[in-house]
């Protein structure tokens, strides 16, 4: 049996307190002097938060382990705080069927380091056209629950209309790519507006990103089902996503850090590091979307981390590959811009980076309070800790980072998954 005694946590905010584990599991929370035999971890002045959880990773394997490995994707996410990461279907092959899925399940439990949770594919091959093995995955010992073709839309009304009737029948949930690709094409790549017209780029409208939301949430209401919005970009959408919620309709939604901070003014230096989808927008957008998230009309955070290797990212704007990095930065990144500002505290900080992504996942075993008989999976963070990142010392294979070089309030200490120190002070322990 293993011990670990955490010390002096701030729990969330709500005070300090001693966490003692044994054997993966928080036995005891209070006032513990000692504890025989335990490894102690002093956390005076850090908060203790429930393990990060981030539902929307992009690990590349198989396929692209140039880019990323879901071994090097794990310590990314470890020193970034997270105990469990959504994997991606986007993969070649495509995660679409039972088999497929839980190679990536057998891949994250190889890593060890958190985790690796697999999304399965709504249609095969991220085609849009038939629908992927949803029953079988579920069924499979990955137990996949989360199904998105994210990368792409799912377009057809009729193919989306299905998937949410066949999820609904075990709890699943869609996760939308929202692009409609008729308003928002394969070449878009920057909000379209003035600076997009100028700079020459070709324009992603508010709208392709709008109307699909507003589609999906009225089959979602039709069907009883439930629908995720990935990546909320604007501020019309967060519009639709209050009134479908008003509505009691099931619908939740996720923003990256990238769309809290960085506008579409960046765009003008035709820096590829910047090229994301959605793209990045207006300050108003911004505003909006940080709002949302202190309000929860934007349930929770997710990274959208998606590592590329430089011979697909270093080129001409419109040509690189859409992405950037985000698992050992968000916390950092919320910190600074949500907690810095006010708008959220460290328990909403629990709340939107924890407890809604594991309550929308159905991963019971993660998001829970930090009390006696919970699993064993923290974040310690220093809340006056100040860093200034650094794209060399990445974990991640790639160097896509857009905060390289800025300098961010909050930092997190210390990871603890399962009862283990993973990591710590930005390095595997």
């Amino acid at each position: 049996m293993s011990t670990l005694l955490v010390t002096g946590a701030d729990l969330a905010g709500a005070g300090a307190q001693d966490l003692l584990v044994e054997d993966g599991r928080i036995v005891e929370v209070g006032t513990i002097r000692s504890a025989k035999g335990a490894d102690v971890l002093d956390a005076d002045g850090l908060v203790a938060l429930p393990g990060l959880v981030d539902l929307h990773t992009h690990l590349r394997e198989p396929g692209r382990e140039d880019a990323e490995t879901i071994a090097s994707g794990s310590a990314a996410a470890a020193v970034g705080g997270f105990t469990a990461i959504l994997a991606m279907a986007n993969t070649s092959p495509v995660t679409d069927t039972a088999e497929a899925a839980e190679r990536i399940l057998d891949l994250g439990r190889a890593a060890g380091l958190v985790d690796v949770v697999p999304v399965g594919a709504v249609t095969k091959g991220l085609a849009g056209e038939e629908l992927a093995e949803l029953g079988l995955m579920h069924r499979s010992r990955a137990r996949v629950t989360v199904f998105s073709d994210d990368g792409h839309c799912v377009h057809d009304s009729r193919v989306m209309r299905r998937a949410l009737e066949y999820v609904r029948a075990f709890g699943g949930v869609v996760s939308q790519h929202a692009q409609d690709p008729h308003l928002a094409g394969p070449h878009a790549c920057a909000h379209e507006g003035e600076l997009s017209g100028r700079l020459g780029l070709p324009g992603w409208p508010g709208i392709a990103e709008e109307s699909i939301v507003a589609r999906d949430v009225m089959l979602a209401r039709h069907t009883g089902s439930r629908v995720h919005v990935a990546h909320v970009s604007t501020a019309g959408t967060v519009e639709v996503i209050r009134w479908a919620k008003a509505q009691g309709i099931a619908v939740t939604a996720e923003v990256t850090p990238h769309h809290l901070v960085l506008t579409t003014d960046l765009l003008t230096g035709y820096d590829p590091t910047y090229k994301v989808n959605p793209p990045l927008r207006p300050q108003e957008d911004v505003d909006a979307l940080r709002a949302a998230l202190a309000d929860g009309t934007i349930d929770a955070v997710a990274t959208d981390h998606a590592p590329h290797a430089r011979h697909d990212k270093e080129h001409a704007f419109v040509d690189a590959a859409f992405g950037m990095l985000g698992l050992e930065t968000a916390l950092s990144v919320v910190s600074d811009v949500m907690v810095g500002s006010g708008l959220l505290d460290w328990a909403g900080v629990a709340r939107v980076m924890s407890q809604a992504p594991a309550r929308i996942a159905g991963l019971t075993s993660h998001g829970q309070a930090l009390a006696a008989g919970s699993p064993a999976h923290l974040t310690l963070v220093d809340p006056t800790a100040t860093v200034t990142v650094d794209r060399s010392a990445s974990l991640s294979l790639s160097r896509n980072n857009p905060w390289h070089g800025r300098t961010l309030q909050g930092a997190v200490h210390a990871t603890v998954f399962g009862g283990r120190v993973t990591a710590q002070k930005g390095a595997i322990a």
